[in-house]
C-alpha cells in the first residue's frame, strides 16, 4: 500500500489555529483538526493532570465556514478536543477518530483502526482515502503507553492526483513514523503535532509528544516535500515552542521544508 508523492500536486493551504487544532482544505473537502476552541484558563478532568490554556484560538468556529470532517486524534484530554470542540462535532457530518473514542462520541463519528481507510465522495466526483495510521502518546510500546494516555491515531489523506498528507496526532513514536512512511513515503505534506509537551508525574517526565528534535528525524523518516507545526503553542504543558522546532530544522539542514507560522 506505498504511495509515492506527487510533486505536481499542490500542498493543502494548512492554517494552524492554536494548538493541535488546523484547518484545510483537500480534494475539495475541509478538514479539521482535534477542535480546540474554549477560552484561555485551568482545564481539570477526573483523573488527568491540571491542563493551563495560555492563549485563544485565532479563529472561532462560526469563522471557519462549513467543516466536513474532523480529523481527532483522540477525544480524552482537553487539549486536544474541549467543551467548544464537543459542541462544533455535532454539526460535521462525520468525525473519524480512534475506535475507543467512536464508542464513546457516538453518533456522527467513525473510529479508524491500525491501516484502516474510509473512502470519502468528492465534489464532482472521486474519492479521498483517510486512512487510520498508528500513534504512540507517549515513551515506549503501545502497550505500555495506552493504558496511561489513552488510545490515539493518526491519518494520511490520499487520492488521485491530489498530494499525500500526513497528520500525526499526540504521537512520540520515531518507530510509528518509520512504519507510516514504509506504506506511504515520501509524503507530500506532514503536519506535526510536536511541542515536547511533559508532565513530572507520567514517564518520569519524558515528552509523551514530538520534541523538536523528534518532529525534524519524523520529516526526514518521511520525506516530507513540506512540515507544518502544529501542538506546540497555546498550553503550559507545552514545553518546546516554535522557535525550539525552527532551530531543530535548521541543524537537521531541513530549514526550507518547514513551512513559516501564520
Amino acid at each position: 500500500m506505498s504511495a509515492a508523492a506527487n510533486p505536481a500536486a499542490p500542498h493543502p493551504d494548512v492554517r494552524v489555529l492554536g494548538g493541535p487544532t488546523t484547518v484545510f482544505e483537500y480534494g475539495g473537502l475541509r478538514f479539521l483538526t482535534d477542535p480546540t476552541f474554549d477560552a484561555p484558563g485551568d482545564y481539570q478532568r477526573p483523573g488527568r493532570p491540571l491542563l493551563t490554556k495560555t492563549a485563544p484560538s485565532a479563529a472561532q468556529p462560526a469563522e471557519l465556514g462549513t467543516i466536513d470532517v474532523v480529523l481527532l486524534s483522540h477525544d480524552e484530554h482537553a487539549d486536544n478536543l474541549d467543551d467548544s470542540g464537543r459542541a462544533l462535532l455535532a454539526g460535521v457530518p462525520l468525525t473519524l477518530t480512534t475506535p475507543d473514542g467512536s464508542r464513546r462520541l457516538g453518533e456522527g463519528t467513525r473510529g479508524l483502526a491500525d491501516w484502516e481507510s474510509v473512502g470519502l465522495d468528492r465534489p464532482g466526483g472521486g474519492t479521498v482515502t483517510v486512512t487510520g495510521v498508528p500513534a504512540i502518546h507517549g515513551p515506549g510500546a503501545r502497550a505500555d503507553v495506552e493504558p496511561v494516555t489513552g488510545q490515539v491515531v493518526g491519518f494520511v489523506l490520499t487520492g488521485d492526483g491530489l498530494p499525500t498528507v500526513y497528520v500525526s496526532g499526540d504521537n512520540a513514536s520515531l518507530d510509528a513514523v518509520r512504519e507510516i512512511a514504509g506504506r506511504f513515503g515520501p509524503v507530500d505534506t506532514a503536519v506535526l503535532f510536536a511541542g515536547a509537551p511533559r508532565f513530572p508525574v507520567l514517564f518520569g517526565g519524558a515528552p509523551i509528544v514530538l520534541d523538536s528534535a523528534m518532529a525534524a528525524e519524523a520529516a526526514a523518516i518521511l520525506g516530507a516535500r513540506r512540515v507544518v507545526a502544529a501542538h506546540c503553542d497555546s498550553w503550559a504543558h507545552f514545553t518546546e515552542s516554535r522557535d525550539d522546532l525552527t532551530a531543530a530544522f535548521a541543524a537537521a539542514g531541513l530549514a526550507d521544508r518547514l513551512q513559516p507560522a501564520g
